[in-house]
């Protein structure tokens, strides 16, 4: 059975590989191929690439995964949604519409 699980880890190492691979491999074609005939900025090597992905992930979404978060605020919002009565629940669609933007009785004003 542990050699099962070690080649299960191989198999689950060698496709991430493969995969860290291919998106670095894209990434750096298609920076070769638009920004430098673009806006003149240099060619970037595979390596590069992969630096640029992980700066992206750490700028724009941070270390952890995004995913449990949001997770979370869902399963809290159904709990309060489940506890909320009919006349809370449209004056709560009300806030979101009023707030959004898409209120479709509010009046629109004339030039």
């Amino acid at each position: 059975m542990r050699r099962m699980g070690w080649l299960r880890g191989l198999k689950f190492a060698l496709f991430g590989a493969l995969v860290l691979g291919l998106v670095g491999a894209v990434v750096t074609a298609l920076w070769n191929a638009l920004l430098p005939a673009l806006f003149g900025w240099p060619i970037i090597g595979f390596w590069q690439a992969l630096g640029l992905l992980l700066l992206s992930r750490l700028l724009v979404g941070g270390l952890r995964g995004g995913s449990g978060r949001r997770a979370h605020w869902r399963g809290r919002m159904s709990e309060r949604w489940a506890q909320m009565s009919e006349e809370e629940r449209a004056q709560f669609r009300a806030g979101l519409r009023g707030r959004c933007g898409r209120d479709p009785s509010a009046s629109t004003p004339t030039a």
